[in-house]
């Protein structure tokens, strides 16, 4: 997901929450950087300031819901990043213009940390053309939303980073994901491209996963739910 907040204290302590949380989030500083971001990478949440420079949080929130800039739009037709308006803005007039400029949600500072945590959660479900809600291959069935997982009727309790690489693979198989992948999609733009934590990560989850393996690795190519 993305953060667009122009005051940086604020947007760190936002990223750093969410990360927390599981998710894994890229933060821009003003509405131009903002754009830049959504050209390059696919988000399912943006939490967007409304005062912002640069851009104007309305004029980038239009951008997003009229489906620019182009990465907007996920891979399956009609998907776009839903939006949360976060700004110190809160009358009723407010609410009403920053929904008006295409939010989906708006929440006014300042906040309840769970509750802005709850409302992510909320809007990913709510995505056009969103997912189905378990995700099952292999006797592996995952909610995304319960936040559980089994296998042939057994639970497995996993850490967070695990179930997003769990869910990633779920949603990719029977094809493969790299570690590249598996980085740009369960962690962010700051993890080290040369770091060993998406081996160790499958690692973990092959012993949680049990016997007999169902969690495949290609050399060269990357790893599947086989």
């Amino acid at each position: 997901m993305l953060v667009v907040e122009d005051a940086r204290a604020l947007a760190e302590v936002i990223a750093e929450g969410l990360r927390d949380a599981g998710m894994a989030v890229d933060v821009a500083y003003d509405g131009i950087e903002g754009a830049a971001r959504l050209d390059r990478n696919r988000y399912e949440v943006v939490v967007l300031d409304r005062d912002l420079p640069g851009i104007h949080g309305d004029a980038l929130c239009r951008m997003i819901t009229d489906g620019r800039p182009a990465r907007t739009i996920a891979d399956e037709p009609g998907e776009r990043a839903m939006v949360l308006m976060l700004t110190a803005a809160g009358s009723p007039d407010d609410r009403v213009d920053g929904l008006s400029a295409g939010a989906d949600d708006y929440l006014t500072k300042p906040f309840h940390f769970p509750e802005l945590i709850l409302r992510i959660h909320a809007l990913a479900r709510r995505r056009p053309q969103a997912r189905p809600r378990t995700l099952r291959a292999a006797g592996i069935e995952l909610d995304p939303v319960r936040r559980t997982v089994s296998r042939a009727g057994r639970r497995v309790e996993l850490s967070v980073k695990e179930f997003a690489v769990l869910a990633a693979l779920l949603r990719a198989s029977p094809g493969y994901l790299s570690a590249e992948d598996l980085l740009d999609r369960v962690w962010d733009e700051h993890a080290d491209p040369f770091t060993n934590t998406v081996t160790v990560t499958i690692g973990r989850l092959r012993r949680k996963l049990g016997d007999p393996p169902v969690l495949t690795t290609l050399p060269g190519v990357g790893y599947r739910i086989a």
